[in-house]
C-alpha cells in the first residue's frame, strides 16, 4: 500500500520506539493483494470517542492510515501513571498483580510481570481458522486502538503507538476467526498480542511472513509487555465489533439495492405505484419505509408507470406492495443495531476498568455485549424477510398468469426453458438464509470453574449475518436478471431514470437470455455486480444527474 503523507502528531514518550515517519513511502504498490482499494488523504485521527462505522471502513477498505489525537495520548500516559501508583500501593488488581479468569485469587510478583504477560498472550492463542481477511484484521486493530485511547486500561503508551504503526505499515498478523464466546474475544484477539511481541506470522506487502520480518523491515520495534498489557491487548470485544461494523456497512448498501431491484421489479411488472403514495407514510410514520419508499419514488422518477392507469388492477401481491415495509423493517433493525454498537466503538469494555479521575480500578462486566448481539440477530430476522419477498417477486416474473409475458421468460417456450430450473437455486438460498436468521446468543456454557456463566456467541453470529448478506446478493442478483429479461420481452417503455440506470447495469454483465445457456455464469456475473457495488453506484449517479437537470 502506497503510505500518503499524513496528519500524524510527533509523540514523545521515553518508553515509545516505534515512532513511524508519516512521509515514508512504501516501495511495493501491493493494495490489491491485500484485499483492500488504493488508500488517500491525510491520517485519520483517532481519539478513542469518535469512530464511526464509515470512518472504519476508510481504514480498513480504504488502507487509510491512523493518527492519534494529542488529548488521547496524554490521557493514556496518565492513565499508565495512575496504574503505577495503584500497583506500588499493592492493591490488588485482576490482570496486574492477580490473575485472571478462576486465577484472580492467584498473586503476581513485580518480578515477573514481563514473563507472565506473555504467558497470558501464548495460553490465550487458542484460536481456529478460518483466518481474517486484511481488511477485517484492519478494523479489528483500529478498534481496539480507539478503545484504549480511553485510558481505562492503563496500558503503557507503546502499546497503543504499536496498534497505529502496525496498521500504517501495513503489518496485518495472523487472526482466526472461530474460537470465542463472545465474552470478550480474548482467544482470537491474543495473535494480534503475539504479533506485537514480534511472534507468529502476518501478511505484509502481499506475503504472508514471519512477524519479526516485516517489523524489521517496517523499522518497528516489538513490545516488552509489562503490567497489565497483556490483559488489555488480549480481552476486549473488537473482533467481535471490528467486524461488526463492516456488516453493517455492507447491509446498508445491500438495503439500498434491494430496494433499486424492487423498483426494476415494478417497472417490468408494470405493478401499481400506489403502495408508494407519500401521503401514506404521512398517517403510517415508520422512518425505514418512509426511506424506502422515498427513494423508490426516486428511482421510479420520469417512469410512464408514475402516470399509468392501474385501476382495474386494484392492487398488487404482497411481496410487490409490503417491499418497502419490510425493507424499511429491515432498515429500522440496522439503524438500531447501529446505534448500539456506536456506542461499543467509542466505550470501554475492560475489565477492570480503570477510573483515571478517581484514582481506583474497578472490576466489571463491560464487555458484556448482549444488548448488540441481540440487535444483529434481529437483523438477520429482518433479512431474512427481505430474502423471502424477493424470492416471490421472482416466482411471480417468472408466472405468465400474472405477468402476461411467456413462461418463466423465455423468448419462445415452445424452444427455450429459460429461467424455470433457476428457482430452486434463489429458494435454497432462502432456506439457508432462514436457517442462519435463527438466534444463537443463548446457546452458551458455563466455563472457567462456573466463574464465566454468561457469553452470547457474538462473533458466530456477526458471521451469519455477514453469509446472511451474501446469499442474498445472490438473490437479489437473480430477480435483477428476470426483471431485466422481462422489461426486454415487454418492448420500449418509459422507465424510470434510476431504473434504466440499474437495467443498463445489469445488461452490461449478463445478456439478454434469447436461448437456453449454462445461467451458472450469468448468476455469478449478476453477484460480482451487486457486490462490487457497481449498480448501486450507476443508479445513484443517474439520480443525482437527474436532480441537476431538475436544476
Amino acid at each position: 500500500m502506497n503510505k500518503q503523507d499524513g496528519n500524524q502528531i510527533n509523540e514523545h514518550d521515553s518508553n515509545q520506539t516505534n515512532e513511524s515517519n508519516d512521509n515514508q513511502t512504501d516501495e511495493d504498490d501491493g493494495d490489491q493483494e491485500w484485499g483492500i482499494r488504493a488508500s488517500s488523504g491525510p491520517a485519520l485521527e483517532l481519539d478513542g470517542y469518535s469512530l464511526s462505522i464509515a470512518t472504519l471502513e476508510q481504514i480498513a477498505l480504504d488502507g487509510r492510515r491512523v493518527s492519534i489525537a494529542p488529548v488521547a495520548v496524554q490521557r493514556v500516559e496518565e492513565a499508565h501513571r495512575v496504574l503505577q501508583v495503584l500497583a506500588a500501593q499493592d492493591v490488588p488488581i485482576y490482570g496486574l498483580n492477580r490473575g485472571v479468569g478462576v486465577n484472580k485469587d492467584m498473586e503476581i510478583q513485580a518480578d515477573f510481570f514481563e514473563r507472565y504477560n506473555q504467558n497470558l498472550i501464548y495460553s490465550h492463542c487458542a484460536g481456529i481458522g478460518p483466518t481474517a481477511s486484511v481488511v477485517k484484521v484492519r478494523a479489528v486493530m483500529a478498534v481496539r486502538l480507539n478503545t484504549l485511547l480511553l485510558g481505562c486500561t492503563g496500558v503503557q503508551p507503546a502499546v497503543v503507538y504499536m496498534y497505529r504503526d502496525m496498521l500504517n505499515a501495513g503489518i496485518h498478523p495472523y487472526l482466526p476467526l472461530r474460537g470465542s464466546v463472545g465474552a470478550g474475544d480474548i482467544s482470537l484477539l491474543s495473535h494480534i498480542g503475539l504479533a506485537m511481541i514480534g511472534e507468529g506470522t502476518a501478511q505484509f506487502r502481499g506475503q504472508e511472513v514471519p512477524v519479526a520480518e516485516a517489523l524489521a523491515q517496517a523499522g518497528l520495534t516489538a513490545i516488552k509487555p509489562g503490567s497489565k498489557d497483556g490483559l488489555a491487548i488480549v480481552s476486549s470485544n473488537a473482533l467481535s465489533s471490528g467486524t461488526g461494523a463492516l456488516v453493517l456497512g455492507e447491509a446498508k448498501r445491500l438495503l439500498k439495492t434491494a430496494d433499486i431491484i424492487y423498483a426494476l421489479s415494478l417497472e417490468a411488472i408494470r405493478g401499481s405505484v400506489s403502495p408508494l403514495d407519500e401521503a401514506l407514510y404521512l398517517v403510517h410514520p415508520y422512518e425505514g419505509a418512509t426511506e424506502s419508499a422515498a427513494f423508490v419514488r426516486d428511482c421510479l422518477q420520469g417512469s410512464e408507470l408514475l402516470n399509468a392507469d392501474n385501476g382495474d388492477k386494484i392492487q398488487d401481491p404482497l411481496s410487490f406492495r409490503s417491499a418497502t415495509h419490510v425493507h424499511g423493517a429491515a432498515r429500522e433493525t440496522l439503524a438500531y443495531a447501529s446505534r448500539l454498537l456506536l456506542i461499543q466503538l467509542n466505550s470501554s469494555d475492560d475489565n477492570p476498568c480503570l477510573l483515571v479521575d478517581e484514582q481506583r480500578i474497578v472490576p466489571s462486566s463491560n464487555f458484556d455485549v448482549t444488548a448488540w448481539t441481540i440487535a444483529f440477530e434481529a437483523l438477520g430476522i429482518a433479512l431474512s424477510h427481505v430474502s423471502k419477498i424477493s424470492c416471490y417477486r421472482t416466482i411471480k416474473l417468472g408466472t405468465p398468469d400474472f405477468t402476461g409475458l411467456p413462461r418463466f421468460l423465455s423468448v419462445d417456450p415452445a424452444t427455450s426453458i429459460a429461467f424455470g430450473t433457476i428457482q430452486k437455486t434463489f429458494t435454497s438460498l432462502d432456506a439457508e438464509i432462514r436457517h442462519l436468521s435463527n438466534p444463537s446468543s443463548a446457546d452458551y456454557f458455563s466455563l472457567a470453574g462456573d466463574m464465566e456463566d454468561h457469553a452470547n456467541n457474538t462473533p458466530f453470529i456477526v458471521g451469519k449475518i455477514a453469509e446472511i448478506i451474501d446469499r442474498l446478493y445472490y438473490i437479489l442478483g437473480i430477480e435483477a436478471m428476470h426483471a431485466a429479461q422481462a422489461l426486454d420481452l415487454r418492448g420500449p417503455l418509459l422507465i424510470g431514470k434510476g431504473v434504466s440506470a440499474a437495467y443498463a447495469a445489469v445488461r452490461a454483465v449478463v445478456p439478454a437470455l434469447t436461448r437456453d445457456r449454462n445461467l451458472t455464469p450469468d448468476i455469478e456475473a449478476m453477484h460480482k455486480l451487486l457486490t462490487g457495488h457497481e449498480l448501486l453506484k450507476a443508479t445513484k449517479l443517474a439520480l443525482v444527474n437527474e436532480e441537476r437537470n431538475e436544476g
